[in-house]
């Protein structure tokens, strides 16, 4: 009976682990893994390119190093945002069943995972470059920084897009040995992106966050919220737009693959759609859709690549 008891006891902390990492809700692992990855295969296309080649694509080891640390670096970042919202969780209906919230696991156990994972993360950086090492000194601060932003200004969604997209830069030094215009043109794209998908996120606990004091560009933005994120939905697909035509243009693609944004543009008008409404399911719908967005600019950067790469 007391060995009963004890499993229970241990897959309850696991599973609060679990929730607390968000490894049991994938979708936030995606919208930090695909644009990861975009960095990571337009980095080797760059490289290609400055060598005389037509297209190149990355080495295995690296693709599985960013797809790995940008797994275990969100899994952090969900572990300190936990931490850091763990007295004002319990007050905001979506959030009020996490660990910390509810009680499951303490703030030092919060803190240890995050350690842990950032331990895990760091890691990977014995297999590449050793300048990598310093540019993770900022992945790591910003992780560890944004969560708190939401108490001190309204635009904590930044911080975040700031933070996801710097495996970006990373990718650009572990592949071309430092980051040049194309690479921080693709980061200013994506922190577009996602302060405009963490907006639709942030209308969704709009009310719970006025009453409790927190922070956001939500509510900064307050009735122009919609037209803002159309605006930086714009800003990303002409800027991606840009990018591929850099990265494409002089292949047998041509611009090709910037006909594919058109879906993204469509996907974006039904979020907006979604979101005038301002009810918070459908804004956290809108949200949820943009996985799709992450996988399919994925889609036709890896295809463009493999293609040019292939066909040159």
């Amino acid at each position: 009976m007391t060995n009963n008891h004890a499993t229970l006891n241990f897959k309850a902390k696991l599973h609060a682990y679990m929730q607390l990492t968000r490894f049991d809700k994938p979708v936030g692992i995606e919208l930090l893994l695909w644009p990861t990855l975009w960095g990571v295969l337009l980095a080797a296309m760059g490289q290609a390119q400055q060598q005389g080649a037509t297209a190149g694509l990355p080495s295995i080891k690296i693709f599985v190093i960013f797809a790995l640390g940008a797994i275990l670096m969100r899994a952090a970042g969900c572990a300190i945002n936990d931490f850091a919202d763990r007295k004002v969780d319990a007050h905001v209906t979506r959030t009020k069943g996490r660990p910390l919230a509810d009680g499951r696991l303490s703030g030092r156990e919060a803190i240890a995972a995050f350690l842990l994972l950032v331990v895990l993360s760091v890691s990977l950086l014995f297999f590449l470059p050793v300048d990598e090492f310093y540019w993770s000194l900022g992945a790591v601060t910003l992780a560890f920084i944004y969560p708190f932003m939401k108490r001190y200004t309204h635009l904590p969604q930044v911080f975040l897009a700031a933070a996801f997209g710097w495996a970006i830069p990373m990718a650009y030094v572990a592949i071309q040995g430092a980051p040049d215009i194309w690479c921080w043109l693709l980061f200013i794209a994506y922190m577009c992106w996602t302060v405009a998908y963490d907006t639709q996120y942030a209308m969704a606990d709009r009310e719970d966050d006025l009453k409790i004091g927190v922070k956001s560009t939500a509510i900064l933005f307050n009735s122009y919220d919609v037209i803002i994120i159309s605006i930086l939905q714009t800003l990303f697909l002409l800027i991606m737009g840009v990018v591929l035509w850099h990265y494409f243009a002089p292949t047998s693609l041509s611009i090709t693959p910037i006909f594919g944004l058109a879906l993204v543009a469509m996907m974006f008008a039904k979020q907006n759609s979604a979101c005038t409404s301002r009810n918070a399911l459908a804004c956290f719908q809108a949200f949820l859709a943009n996985i799709w967005v992450g996988r399919y600019v994925f889609a036709i950067i890896a295809v463009a690549c493999i293609w040019t790469t292939v066909n040159g």
